[in-house]
């Protein structure tokens, strides 16, 4: 089973996020702990983080037909990002969409996010119990 994960804009920032809460979360952390969830399993991740529009649309449509879900974690592209949500109703994977709550949060919340309509589930919580849930929900929901 293969799992793309894709991290929008900023989410490389998340280390300088938690030092402000006196914490030591960083991407780096947040991923390995995504990989070392499924280790021993048949999942594969694919992992991506970007902020240009272009490259995260790609990234979708070039592995749409070897995937088996989406973790989307996708910052402010959640507000605005028309062609995302357009390319997550073409393609139809199912997508788990993660917002991070407070003290975490990057200014998208979910009640402001335009992709609720397109996301299998989404998932509000801190940022690794949240991207957790969100992946074993894919792995649920693709193993049905």
């Amino acid at each position: 089973m293969k799992i793309l994960v894709l991290q929008g804009p900023n989410l490389n920032l998340l280390g300088v996020k938690s030092a402000q809460q006196g914490e030591r979360l960083t991407l780096d952390k947040l991923n390995k702990a995504l990989r070392k969830h499924v280790r021993n399993t048949a999942v594969e991740l694919r992992i991506l983080q970007t902020h240009k529009e272009y490259i995260a649309l790609n990234f979708i449509q070039r592995n749409r037909n070897q995937a088996d879900g989406l973790l989307l974690i996708p910052m402010s592209w959640a507000r605005y990002n028309w062609t995302l949500e357009e390319t997550l109703s073409l393609v139809r994977l199912p997508t788990a969409i993660v917002y991070f709550d407070d003290p975490y949060d990057f200014g998208t919340s979910e009640k402001n996010s335009i992709l609720s309509n397109v996301a299998t589930r989404s998932i509000t919580g801190p940022p690794m119990e949240a991207c957790i849930n969100a992946l074993d929900h894919i792995i649920d929901h693709s193993s049905n």
